[in-house]
Parts: structure tokens; sequence; C-alpha cells
């Protein structure tokens, strides 16, 4: 039963994945793209990495659907050219398999690094989650990268705002009915969904767990009390969204620091001050996950309202 259940998996990530690309429209496609981050979440469940498939489904499957479908909306609202034909596709298609053909060529021709045993030297990372002392000392470069790279998408998503709506809050105003289904759970899920997320980042430094994921169930909090109109949605000058923003790869930055001071070099962590400076990095990353992500789906200022 098992080995039929992971060669179903398969089956159905190969086929969802292939329709992604290949159907027609794009409301479909971006269904599809849920549906086969849904089953990478279970694939990756089924291999043992628990952190990765929490990641997968909140990340990928989750805000990155709904980003999608947020663009979707928007382009139907827009007037747009008619579809090119079949062929002028064509230039694309091949230079998508060439950059797939060089990026196979790589991964069989290139050499592979000799990386150390994770079980060997994971307690001198000053945690006991390996994903977790991967990402934020032994390829803490990788991590603060990615802290920016969100931050600088959301400067880019504000960027597609309009002149006359720079000072108006961010994405639609929602008007949630008082009594409507939205407006109660925006009332009873955010408590728990903050208990929720702030365990995860706490658990991570030893359990599964992390800012990533805890940083993204925070987001869906902020969400949904923005959808319900417990929280109105901040203009781009407010100064308290801002410094969420900026503080994890601040923090980041500032302990990297510290560690060239105290170590052998930028973001290098000695054990004495591992596991400490490890967890504030994450408590201030998972804020300014939870702002960026959050932002980036209610999108640019916008003086629109919207109903729910």
């Amino acid at each position: 039963m098992s080995a039929a259940l992971d060669i179903a998996l398969c089956a159905l990530i190969l086929g969802v994945g292939l329709a992604t690309v290949v159907g027609r429209g794009v409301f479909r496609a971006v269904i599809f793209f849920i549906t086969y981050g849904l089953l990478l979440a279970i694939g990756w469940a089924r291999l043992g990495a628990i952190d990765v498939a929490l990641a997968e489904a909140a990340i990928s499957a989750g805000l990155t659907g709904a980003l999608l479908l947020a663009a979707q909306g928007r382009l139907r609202t827009m007037k747009t050219e008619a579809e090119p034909p079949a062929r002028a596709r064509l230039p694309a298609a091949l230079a998508g398999l060439s950059v797939a053909c060089v990026l196979g060529w790589a991964w069989f021709a290139l050499p592979v690094d000799q990386a150390p045993d994770l079980s060997q030297v994971l307690p001198e990372s000053g945690v006991g989650n390996p994903v977790t002392a991967v990402l934020l000392n032994f390829r803490a470069w990788d991590t603060l990268l990615e802290s920016v790279v969100l931050l600088t998408a959301l400067v880019g998503v504000w960027m597609l705002a309009q002149d006359a709506d720079w000072d108006a809050a961010l994405g639609p105003r929602f008007h949630a009915r008082p009594n409507g289904v939205l407006a109660n759970f925006g009332r009873i899920l955010p408590p728990i969904g903050l208990i929720f997320g702030v365990y995860l980042v706490w658990a991570g430094a030893d359990d599964t767990g992390g800012a990533f994921q805890g940083g993204t169930v925070l987001a869906a909090v902020i969400l949904l009390a923005m959808m319900a109109g417990a929280l109105q949605p901040p203009s781009v000058a407010h100064p308290v969204w801002r410094v969420g923003l900026v503080l994890g790869p601040l923090v980041f930055v500032l302990a990297g620091i510290a560690g060239a001071l105290l170590s052998d070099g930028f973001l290098t962590l000695p054990l004495t001050i591992a596991k400490p400076a490890i967890l504030t990095i994450e408590a201030a990353l998972s804020l300014s996950i939870a702002a960026t992500l959050a932002l980036l789906v209610i999108g640019p200022p916008d003086d629109q309202g919207q109903d729910a």
C-alpha cells in the first residue's frame, strides 16, 4: 500500500505539473498550480521533511496561490490584447527548453562539493533542528538574501501604484458584513493562528517549525483580520509597518556583524551565542516575513473598496 501510494502521488504530481504548464486559461493554470503545491507538500511529508512540507503548503500553495489569483482578477478588469498565435510562443518555448538543458547538464557535469556530515556538525550550530541550523548558521547568507528579495518584491509591487493613489491605504478596502461568515471567522481564528504562528517560531530551534512557517501563519492572520475589517490596511508611510518590514533583515545583519567581531567572520555564530542569536533572528524574521507577505497579497495603494 505504501509503494502504491507513493507511485500514485508521483503520477499526480507529474500530471498536475504538466496541466499547469500546458493547460489553457489563466484561472485554470492557477488552480492547477495551487493543487501542485499541495501535492508537493504531501510528497515532502512522505519523505519526512516536515519543515519543507509546511513551507511548501503555506508559501507555495497558499500565499503564492493567493497572489496569482489576485493578479488574475486584476487582469480580467484590464483591456488585454488578443492571445498571440501558437507560433509566437515557439521562441519562448525554445528558450525555456535551452535553460532546462543547461541546468540538466550542470547537474551531472559540475563537481559536487563534499559537505560535512550534518549529524557531526549539528552540535556546533547551537540548535537541534537541522533545517534551522542550515538556514540560520551554516548557510545563513542564503536566508539573509531571501529576506531581502521578499522586501524588494514588495517595493516592486508598490511601484505599480498610480501617483494619485500613493497616499491611500494599501490594497482595496474590504467591507465585511457585520454578521457575515467572514466577520465571525475574523474574530475567532486570528487568536488561534497567532498562538500557532508563535509556537512554530519558538519550536523551530529544536523541532519542526521556523521563521518562514511561523511568519506565513502570522501573515494569514493579518490578512484575515484585514478582510474582516478588524485591522485596517496601512499606508506606505506607516512607521510601525515600515519598522516591521526591515526588522528581520536588520537584526540578521547586526547578528552577522557580531559574528564577525566575536568569531571567524560575518554570519559566523560562535557556539556560546549561537542559540540566542538564532532565536532572536528567527523572531525578527517572522515579523518581517508576516508583514511582507501580507502586504504583498493586498497589493499596492488602491483607492477602491471591496465588499466581502
